[in-house]
């Protein structure tokens, strides 16, 4: 009955989720709408926080086989679609045999392996494979997931034929999940106080986030005394994830396999991308 429950919020949690989707992606970015887009990825945020937040005790937690001991002195995470060759990449790395075969769901657990680097312990993790609305449950989504932000280093491994596109997805499915990709945390300046409302000060000219947008924000979370200190030109997605508090930021590789299908001009067009 708890199961049922608990999905059945999940699934109006998912509606309202679509719904602010659809509207942020309607609403055309400019100064005027700012302020609006602000509210709605705040609402966005706390809704997400709600979905991947485990309720109460047992419920919909951790599956099994999906948590491994974090032993050695870094862990580098395996992330990818189905069918990518991360095993493929994890048995020539470390000598560790993960089942390999062409078709989906071939690994259903996380396969771990170690390599020593100059003294140092690299504990490798072959991360199931995810598909698009992981970060929404699908495919066993959020206990795929769940493991990356415990990793220092995150490889992603993407099909040439079609890179740009499955690390646009894998970059959302990850961000809805609060891990942040080789950025560093905003320089923004957050302590909450007794009383004295709310301060909001930039020492630099903001382009995007004004005073109205930021009280509105920080209202929407009920945060009604803090002061607030922009030390760059900041966004409302900064002021949100600084609200928030959960935020991961991890350095990320991305791994291209299969490059053999591709012609060396077409490889040339993909090597200017960052990472």
């Amino acid at each position: 009955m708890h199961l049922k429950k608990s999905r059945e919020g999940d699934m109006g949690t998912l509606v309202k989720i679509a719904e602010i989707e659809a509207k942020i992606a309607w609403t055309q970015k400019n100064k005027a709408t700012a302020h609006h887009l602000g509210l709605l990825k705040a609402r966005l945020a706390k809704l997400r926080r709600e979905l991947i937040t485990p309720k109460g005790g047992g419920g919909c937690g951790s599956e099994e086989g999906l948590d491994v001991a974090k032993t050695d002195d870094a862990r580098i995470g395996f992330v990818g679609f189905l069918s990518v060759c991360k095993s493929t990449l994890l048995s020539n790395l470390a000598g560790v045999y993960s089942e390999v075969a062409a078709y989906k769901f071939t690994t259903l657990t996380i396969v771990p392996g170690v390599i020593r680097s100059k003294g140092a312990k690299i504990q490798f993790l072959d991360l199931p494979g995810i598909i698009e609305g992981a970060k929404d449950g699908k495919g066993r989504g959020r206990q795929v997931i769940a493991v990356a932000p415990t990793c220092n280093l995150i490889l992603i491994v993407l099909d040439v034929l079609k890179p740009l596109g499955h690390k646009k997805i894998i970059e959302n499915e990850l961000g809805g999940f609060g891990i942040r990709l080789n950025s560093k945390p905003p320089n923004i300046g957050f302590k909450k106080k007794d009383k004295g409302g709310i301060n909001l000060t930039a020492t630099c000219p903001q382009s995007e986030l004004d005073t109205e947008t930021g009280k509105s924000i920080l209202a929407e979370y009920k945060i009604h005394n803090v002061d607030v200190t922009l030390c760059s030109d900041a966004t409302s997605d900064y002021l949100i994830d600084v609200v928030e508090g959960n935020r991961v930021y991890i350095p990320c590789i991305y791994v291209l396999n299969k490059i053999d299908q591709i012609s060396i001009e077409e490889l040339d067009i993909i090597y200017k991308v960052c990472h």
